[in-house]
């Protein structure tokens, strides 16, 4: 600046008062719904598993894409949440496709450490919600399962 001509500053402040945390619309919080954890890292079902309880989900989790397919015979759930990437077994699109032989209208979301791949596209394309990246935060599992949970699906004639 020069001396005598002044400076400018403009600030912008948001038109409410309310804080972050009070603007949150979305009810994060589960209502008994059941959720069926599928991923083969120990730790990350274990993350999962916390996360989604302490918000109020009845949890179930499995290691492999084999066993979601037998327990989903014997019980529904009302979503899924899928590792993408499963060494030694079939994998998140895999199991989805062999699960909505069994659900039609099986709910699910996809959970991954590596970044969205055609996979995931592939698994979306057959009505899986969002892709959600790990490692997992509270917010982004908890605003993926509740959305999806609240979303109407819709399933592609043929």
């Amino acid at each position: 600046t020069k001396i005598g001509e002044g400076t400018s500053f403009y600030i912008y402040f948001p038109i409410t008062r309310k804080t972050k945390n009070e603007q949150q619309t979305i009810d994060i919080y589960g209502v008994n719904e059941s959720v069926l954890i599928v991923d083969d890292d120990e730790v990350q079902r274990q993350v999962s598993i916390q996360i989604l309880k302490k918000l109020g989900y009845q949890i179930t989790s499995v290691e492999s894409g084999e066993k979601a397919g037998a327990l989903i015979k014997e019980k529904p759930f009302d979503l899924l949440v899928l590792d993408m990437i499963m060494p030694g077994g079939i994998d998140g699109t895999e199991t989805y496709k062999r699960i909505l032989e069994i659900q039609p209208e099986q709910k699910a979301i996809v959970v991954s450490g590596f970044s969205e791949s055609e996979r995931v596209i592939e698994a979306q394309k057959l009505g899986v919600g969002v892709f959600v990246q790990k490692p997992l935060t509270k917010e982004a599992i908890a605003s993926a399962v509740r959305n999806e949970l609240d979303r109407k699906k819709e399933i592609a004639v043929y």
